[in-house]
């Protein structure tokens, strides 16, 4: 993959970090004003009706017989997991700490494809993946009681969500990116709307969070199509990294809109994490270049 592919794929995989954070950060303010269900199910609505009319303007339907792709399958399961779970944390934890975690899901990327897709994977990174779960652990500072149903939810989200990119990956290329945006979409809507009633019920909606449901939707469009783009268009090495941006907006929203201080433990946990995440992707690049450099050369004419 030439390296204007991996900058592009850059790109995209930053854009999608700014959408998602400020998703995260939309859908947070209104945590007390309905349940994860009802946001997951109005937000949804939102996302699907402009996602479905960009996906048919682009000619991106396709017959039937592709949705049956099984990796599309088990991605649109993924993702209907890890926004259920990372809705849930984000109404009980503080958004840098919810993004702090997140920040191990290139960790959890690199053990997926170890476990499940036979990637070779040296000790260096298996000990930078156990690194990078500890630091977690010390964002989370489990009391004597355990771990807090948000830490769960959270670290959840996280293992879904390495489930979603992996199965990208593995998506056949003749299915649009658009396709895969809209499925995913509907999906969510569907299983949203079955949460409403076991999640607490449906509540009254004020113009407020309405208007900031619309302003999430619109963020998490560009969050889901920036992901597929790039997880299609660059090396997952590569791009990985920039995954690293959603932290620092994270934070600075904390801090400006709901009044977060990170303290010392945090900023720690964080440092490991991001520590091990980019120690383990220099060890995957110095793998590829090996790899290509003991290629047999053809021979000159």
């Amino acid at each position: 993959m030439n390296r204007s592919a991996n900058h592009k794929g850059a790109l995209f995989m930053v854009l999608a970090m700014a959408g998602f954070t400020i998703n995260d950060a939309l859908v947070k303010s209104v945590t007390d004003a309905m349940n994860a269900g009802q946001i997951i199910f109005v937000r949804g609505l939102m996302t699907s009706a402009i996602v479905v009319t960009l996906a048919w303007l682009a000619g991106a339907f396709r017959p039937l017989e592709a949705l049956r792709d099984r990796a599309l399958v088990l991605r649109a399961v993924g993702e209907i997991a890890a926004a259920v779970t990372y809705v849930s944390a984000l109404g009980l934890m503080p958004l840098a700490n919810t993004a702090s975690i997140l920040q191990a899901l290139p960790l959890a990327v690199t053990l997926g494809a170890a476990l499940y897709l036979g990637e070779a994977v040296g000790w260096r990174r298996w000990l930078a993946i156990l690194a990078g779960f500890v630091g977690v652990l010390i964002v989370l500072r489990p009391g004597p009681d355990g771990f807090s149903l948000g830490a769960i939810c959270v670290v959840a989200s996280v293992f879904f969500a390495a489930m979603r990119d992996l199965c990208t990956r593995r998506i056949d290329r003749a299915i649009p990116a658009l396709l895969i945006t809209a499925v995913t979409s509907i999906a969510i809507t569907v299983v949203g709307g079955l949460l409403v009633v076991p999640m607490g019920g449906w509540r009254p909606m004020d113009p407020a969070p309405v208007l900031r449901i619309a302003g999430a939707s619109l963020a998490l469009v560009a969050g889901y199509q920036g992901i597929v783009m790039a997880m299609r268009t660059g090396e997952i090495s590569f791009i990985a990294p920039f995954r690293y941006t959603s932290l620092l907006w994270a934070i600075a929203i904390g801090m400006l809109f709901f009044g977060e201080q990170p303290d010392l433990w945090m900023g720690a946990g964080v440092a490991v994490i991001v520590a091990s995440g980019l120690y383990s992707f220099y060890r995957e690049n110095r793998r590829r270049r090996k790899t290509v450099g003991q290629e047999p050369q053809p021979e000159s004419p």
